[in-house]
C-alpha cells in the first residue's frame, strides 16, 4: 500500500499551498468581513489552470487526476473558506455533470467555457421541500415541441445567481417518483430563469449562495442532460465526488485551525511560560493533529479509489463524515486555546470556526452519511 503522492501530485500540493498562503490568506479575513465575492481570487487560480484541474485538456481543463483536484481544495480551504466553497461547487458540481454525462455537444460548448474560469458552474438540487429527501422535488419539466418548460424552485445554490449555467434537477414523470427526475443545463439569461435573494450566511461569507426560481423557463430539449429519467441517478453520482471535495475543504478548514493554535500556543504565555507547555493543551492539539492525519487519509483513498474507477460511495461518505466533524472539533479546541482572543474577530479561529459549519451540512448532513454508510456495511437484510 503506497501512502506516498506521485510527483505530480506534490507538485500541485507545492504550487497551490504556495499560491493560497501568498494570494487569498491575507484577504480572507477582508472577504469574510466585506461580503464580497472573492473575483480576483477566482480569476488567479483560473489562470493557474486550478479550475479545470480534474478535467480533460481537450475540453480545457488540466488534466489532472480527482485527488489532486481534493489536495488543491484541502489547500485552498486551509487558506480561505469562501473561495475554497466556491472552487469546490463548481468543479465537483457545476462542471461534473457536463462532463460524466453530457454529450460531446454539451462538452464541447461548456466545459472549455468553464475549465478556464470565463464562468461558473452551478448544481441546482436542493429545494424548500426537497433537502435531504432530494427524489422530493417539486419542479417540474414538460416537454413541449422542441423544448422543456420548467417550473419550481430552488434554495441554497453555491454561485447560483452568478453561475453561467445550472444543471437543474426537474420531474419529467412526477408519477415514476425518483425515476422521473431529469437533469437539464439551464443557462444564465434564459428567459423565465430568475436569481433570487442571496443568503446572509452564518459563514463563508464571499460565496455567493441563492435562490432559483423557474417561472414558465424555456429550456431546448438539446439541453437535457442524458436521457429523460435519469437525473436522480446522475444526482447521486455527483454528490459521491463532491462529498470528496467538500470533505477536503473541512480537512482544510481543520488543517486552518491546527495551525492557528499551535501558533498562539507558543506565543501566549501565561504563568511565567507559553500555554504550548501545559499538558490539557498538549492534548488537544495532540488529538487535533491526529484526527486530522486519519481524515487526510480516509479523502486520499477516497479520490484514488474514484481515479481508479472502482466504487467509492462508501468511502467518499465516510471520508466527508469523518473531515467534516473532525473540522468541528479541531475549530472548537482552536477558539478554546485561543481563550477570550479566539471569540475576537481580530483573530482567524472565529472566522474558521464559523466556515467549517457547512461542512457537516453542505453535500448530505452527517445524519445522511451515516445512513449511506450503514446501508452498504448492512446491504439487504
Amino acid at each position: 500500500m503506497d501512502f506516498e503522492l506521485n510527483e505530480e501530485q506534490r507538485l500541485v500540493r507545492d504550487m497551490v499551498r504556495d499560491f493560497a498562503q501568498q494570494e487569498l490568506a491575507p484577504r480572507a479575513a477582508h472577504v469574510d468581513k466585506t461580503e464580497e465575492f472573492p473575483a480576483d481570487n477566482i480569476r488567479k487560480m483560473a489562470e493557474l489552470g486550478l479550475l479545470g484541474l480534474p478535467y480533460p485538456e481537450k475540453y480545457g481543463g488540466g488534466g489532472g487526476d480527482y485527488l489532486s483536484f481534493a489536495i488543491a481544495v484541502e489547500e485552498v480551504a486551509r487558506a480561505c473558506g469562501s473561495t475554497a466553497l466556491i472552487y469546490a461547487a463548481h468543479v465537483s458540481l457545476g462542471c461534473a455533470p457536463i462532463y460524466y454525462f453530457g454529450t460531446e455537444e454539451q462538452k464541447q460548448k461548456w466545459l472549455p467555457h468553464l475549465c478556464c474560469g470565463k464562468g461558473l458552474g452551478a448544481f441546482g438540487l436542493t429545494e424548500p421541500e426537497a433537502g435531504s429527501d432530494a427524489g422530493s422535488t417539486r419542479t417540474l419539466a414538460v416537454r413541449d415541441g422542441d423544448s422543456y418548460v420548467l417550473n419550481g424552485s430552488k434554495m441554497w445554490i453555491t454561485s447560483g445567481a452568478i453561475a453561467d449555467v445550472v444543471v437543474a434537477t426537474a420531474k419529467t414523470d412526477p408519477a415514476a417518483g425518483t425515476r422521473g427526475i431529469s437533469c437539464f443545463l439551464v443557462e444564465k439569461g434564459t428567459p423565465g430563469f430568475i436569481p433570487g435573494k442571496n443568503e446572509p450566511k452564518m459563514g463563508l461569507k464571499g460565496s455567493v449562495t441563492s435562490a432559483l426560481s423557474f417561472e414558465e423557463c424555456r429550456v431546448p430539449a438539446a439541453n437535457l442532460l442524458g436521457k429523460e429519467g435519469e437525473g436522480f441517478r446522475q444526482m447521486l453520482i455527483t454528490l459521491d465526488g463532491g462529498r470528496i471535495s467538500i470533505g477536503a475543504m473541512a480537512l482544510g478548514l481543520a488543517q486552518a485551525a491546527l495551525d492557528q493554535a499551535t501558533r498562539y500556543a507558543k506565543e501566549r504565555k501565561q504563568f511565567g511560560q507559553p500555554i504550548a507547555n501545559f499538558q490539557a493543551l498538549q492534548w488537544m492539539i495532540a488529538d487535533m493533529a491526529t484526527e486530522i492525519d486519519a481524515a487526510r487519509l480516509l479523502i486520499y483513498r477516497a479520490a484514488a479509489m474514484k481515479d481508479a474507477g472502482q466504487p467509492f460511495s462508501k468511502e467518499a461518505a465516510m471520508a466527508k463524515l469523518f473531515a467534516s466533524e473532525t473540522a468541528e472539533r479541531a475549530a472548537f479546541k482552536a477558539l478554546q486555546i485561543h481563550g477570550g482572543y479566539g471569540y475576537s474577530r481580530e483573530y482567524p479561529a472565529e472566522r474558521i470556526y464559523r466556515d467549517q459549519r457547512l461542512c457537516s451540512i453542505g453535500e448530505g448532513t452527517s445524519e445522511i452519511q451515516r445512513l449511506v454508510i450503514a446501508r452498504q456495511v448492512l446491504g439487504k437484510f
